[in-house]
């Protein structure tokens, strides 16, 4: 297998907005990262992956960016984000920017230009089509809600969105777009920056024509995903975007990318063949979906042990070999992952965090921890509507229970409270002050109300955190190749409590089990009588018998 830096790393995410404040407005910012930057390495991972620090609006949180040369105000200037990466790297730490190319902000200057006239030399960066106002070019629903097309009096033409209307999609078949794009990237690699993580990247190439998008369900506007992921220009654009940029910088790249399949993933992430690193799929948490498909991933039911294993074994098992996988339980789009697929109650949390923690961290690909998640954060449990800022959440909200009736409110919200991107972006947890140590002003959203007892101060101070089991699980990936090469065998796949494999590499073999219940259950795998004991989220090991959310790994030979 080829080998290469970024499969040896551990990522964290930092979600700038809501990390430090260090100027007392509320909100996150660059100086805050910096000052923070001895917790990152104390903790032990290997690059940083920052969300957009662009210059934006900010009607996507930064995911609507303005200029991609300049930093957002709000979050420093030019010279702080130099003093970042200066530091970051001082201290062995890649930095990873965030790339949103599938869309721009309609305030940047290619958008107001292309807004100008149709003779615009712009209008072809993105997709104008004639229309009659009320009736859309076609029958495809945004993600936030509503119809992808925005009408322009002006012009009497509309413009696509797959996302916020303020969020128009670039038109990847100008060529004009693509170097555009090349170039954008060089100005951060030439700066020094470790590589990108890809926004829905592989929603670049459209389907000729664009035509309507299947509606079985009779919706107001049809799911618009298996229209436009993985089109069909979408691997002659990955070979420009390396032939002309990646190939040349030693850089790491992960494309985030819904609805792609393993045989996807080869072809375009492959180890001897690929045009990125990595990419981020979905089949993991995308698996509580409503049983009504219009109302998409709004649903507060538990996900399914078996349903889980199947998928990801199936990654670890199709990618072994031929390509790399990316291990994530959440990020900033993303509930807790405690909260979703483990148990946040008080008598259960810390336990169910490290053991979601060993499942995903002995698995072969290169961990992504989203901050907080060492501290084992929960769901923020909002319970009023005006606490919720996100986009997203708020345009569900309105579509599910205003328009469409096909929720209530207090449905709505169990919803918005078991799945809203919220949930993930409440204020890291510092210390037990009244503000978390996130800000000495008003925080831009509200902390989550646990921060008084989950905090960094509590569990930098606590030998058995959830934290300090975090160090340990990136040590021993550091120092084990077996954790970072070895292949992936899966263990009685139906049983629908624990979760068993095994991972082998040059004669060596390790044997890793989790009960994902609140109960005592046996289970009798062969296990050497002289320890082997590798690591393990009780103090003890009473063999046979697995405690409530007991996670372990033994070295059996």
């Amino acid at each position: 297998m080829k080998q290469s830096w970024w499969q040896h790393a551990v990522v964290y995410q930092v979600y700038p907005r809501s990390f430090q404040d260090s100027d007392g407005d509320g909100i996150g910012d660059l100086a805050g990262i910096i000052q923070r930057l001895p917790y990152i390495k104390e903790l032990g991972v290997d690059v940083i992956w920052l969300n957009p620090v662009y210059k934006s609006p900010d009607r996507d949180n930064g995911y609507d960016i303005s200029d991609y040369r300049s930093i957002q105000p709000r979050f420093g200037d030019m010279k702080t984000f130099d003093r970042l990466l200066e530091q970051a790297h001082a201290l062995g730490l890649h930095l990873v920017m965030d790339l949103v190319v599938n869309h721009t902000s309609d305030q940047h200057e290619w958008f107001k230009k292309s807004r100008e006239s149709k003779d615009s030399p712009y209008r072809d960066f993105y997709f104008w089509r004639d229309g009659e106002p009320g009736i859309p070019p076609n029958n495809w629903g945004s993600y936030f809600g509503g119809s992808t097309w925005e009408y322009d009096d002006a012009s009497k033409q509309y413009y696509l969105h797959l996302f916020a209307k303020e969020q128009p999609d670039l038109n990847w078949e100008n060529p004009q777009v693509r170097e555009s794009i090349w170039d954008v990237m060089r100005f951060w690699l030439d700066k020094g920056v470790d590589g990108f993580r890809m926004d829905v990247i592989n929603f670049i190439s459209k389907p000729e024509g664009l035509p309507d998008a299947p509606n079985p369900e009779h919706a107001a506007y049809a799911n618009v995903e298996p229209m436009v992921a993985d089109g069909p220009k979408l691997n002659e654009y990955f070979k420009e975007m390396n032939s002309k940029v990646l190939s040349k910088y030693d850089a790491m790249s992960v494309g985030e990318m819904p609805s792609v399949t393993a045989q996807d993933a080869v072809e375009y992430a492959g180890l001897e063949t690929g045009e990125l690193n990595m990419v981020f799929q979905f089949d993991h948490v995308t698996l509580a979906f409503n049983k009504d498909p219009r109302l998409g991933k709004w649903n507060d039911e538990p996900v399914n042990l078996v349903a889980l294993k199947r998928a990801l074994s199936k990654w670890q098992q199709a990618l072994d070999g031929k390509a790399w996988n990316s291990l994530y339980w959440n990020n900033h789009d993303r509930a807790r992952a405690v909260s979703r697929f483990g148990d946040d109650r008080p008598e259960f949390r810390v336990r169910s965090a490290k053991m979601l923690a060993l499942v995903l961290h002995m698995m072969q690909g290169t961990p992504y921890i989203y901050q907080g998640e060492e501290l084992g954060m929960t769901n923020a449990h909002f319970t009023r509507l005006e606490q919720y800022q996100d986009i997203e959440s708020l345009e569900a909200y309105h579509q599910f229970v205003d328009v469409e009736h096909l929720v209530d409110h207090d449905t709505m919200m169990r919803y918005l409270a078991t799945e809203s991107r919220d949930n993930a972006r409440t204020p890291m947890q510092w210390d037990a002050t009244a503000k978390g140590g996130f800000t000495e002003g008003t925080p831009w959203l509200e902390l989550n109300t646990n921060h008084d007892e989950i905090n960094v101060d509590a569990e930098l101070n606590d030998p058995d955190s959830v934290l300090r089991f975090y160090q340990r699980l990136i040590e021993l990936r550091h120092n084990n190749d077996l954790i970072v090469y070895g292949n992936y065998i899966e263990l009685d796949p139906e049983d629908d409590e624990v979760f068993a494999y095994k991972r082998q590499y040059e004669g060596r073999t390790m044997l890793v089990l989790s009960n994902f219940t609140d109960q005592t259950v046996t289970r009798d795998y062969p296990v050497p009588v002289d320890g082997g004991l590798m690591i393990s989220n009780y103090q003890d090991d009473q063999g046979a018998t697995l405690r409530p959310y007991e996670a372990k790994a033994f070295m059996v030979a």
